[in-house]
């Protein structure tokens, strides 16, 4: 009797883990796309899970969040996608604008949730704003709509400039392509001259600095994305040995020493797509959301910064900053 209570026994905890494993396939999973490197996102992801739960969506309970980060290696990224298509996840979030038309032009079915640069019906990502129409919606974050607003921004600070260098991320398709379309159109109408560098690596940066300090500009722009995002410290630092004023798109970038940064909320982006993923998760359709559009932008000064150059900062500029780090 109990020989054969045993072997019962036994052949029911050799059930166990299939059916644990039957559960955890049950879970309807978030699959979150992003270029950037997992090193710099664990506040994103910290932000993205808890948004989540407290839309009623716990990672590893009644969902599975699963990031993938290619680390800045666009060519891993095809490889990412077409994994999360074939397992049909729940939802993908598409953390960039290239992965965002990557996926749309991969994907007419599984909901997608972007996060995108520019007008997402000029990227062909959604019928309209206000009615997707399709399997996608998420927020515009506007990075190439206030790239003339930064440039505006950096000639209040440097009125006395004419020649501006451009730094943009070849690799991050769309972001420069907006860029460069933008920063012309706005240097042309303030009668600034422009210098195009290009860099995606490292390396590439160092070098870019390095043309750049042999004929040098009177300031320079950073364009935004995340690579530069990333690299912060070393464009902060590059640009402060070469003792250019130079405007970024982020706020670490002049938490970190430089000059200054005009952009929207990044993490506030990130929370929206958890909100709408989440909604997603509740049956709703990407079709039905409309596109977020990003409505808090941020001018921070650094005024250390700006004395170590020799600017005074205009008493108009002071008071439309956001944060003025002394």
């Amino acid at each position: 009797m109990r020989r054969r209570q045993f072997i019962t026994l036994l052949g029911g905890a050799a059930g166990w883990p299939l059916t644990v494993n039957a559960q955890q396939r049950a879970l309807p999973v978030i699959g979150y796309l992003d270029s950037q490197s997992l090193e710099v996102n664990e506040e994103v992801r910290r932000e993205f899970r808890q948004v989540l739960r407290d839309n009623g969506f716990v990672d590893g309970e009644n969902v599975a969040i699963e990031f993938h980060f290619s680390g800045y290696q666009m060519e891993r990224l095809p490889e990412l996608l077409a994994e999360l298509i074939r397992r049909r996840v729940a939802v993908i979030v598409a953390a960039s604008g290239p992965i965002s038309v990557a996926v749309s032009k991969a994907t007419k079915t599984i909901p997608v949730v972007f996060l995108a640069p520019e007008d997402p019906v000029r990227l062909g990502l959604v019928d309209s704003l206000a009615r997707p129409g399709r399997n996608m919606t998420g927020i515009n974050f506007f990075a190439a709509e206030l790239v003339g607003k930064r440039l505006g921004l950096l000639h209040q600070l440097v009125p006395t400039a004419q020649r501006v260098a451009v730094l943009v991320n070849p690799a991050e398709t769309v972001i420069a392509e907006t860029t460069l379309r933008e920063v012309e159109t706005a240097a042309r109408a303030m009668g600034l001259q422009i210098q195009i560098y290009k860099a995606s690596s490292s390396a590439e940066i160092n070098a870019a600095f390095a043309a750049i300090a042999r004929e040098p500009p009177d300031a320079m722009f950073v364009s935004s994305g995340p690579f530069f995002a990333a690299r912060r410290v070393q464009l902060v630092n590059l640009a402060s040995r070469h003792a250019i004023p130079t405007i970024y798109s982020n706020r670490p970038s002049a938490e970190v020493g430089g000059l200054m940064s005009y952009g929207t909320d990044r993490l506030n982006w990130y929370r929206q797509a958890g909100i709408y993923a989440g909604r997603i998760l509740k049956g709703a359709k990407p079709a039905d959301l409309p596109v977020i559009q990003s409505t808090k932008f941020e001018l921070v000064i650094n005024q250390q910064s700006a004395r170590m150059l020799g600017l005074e900062v205009p008493p108009g500029l002071l008071s439309i900053a956001d944060e003025v780090i002394e």
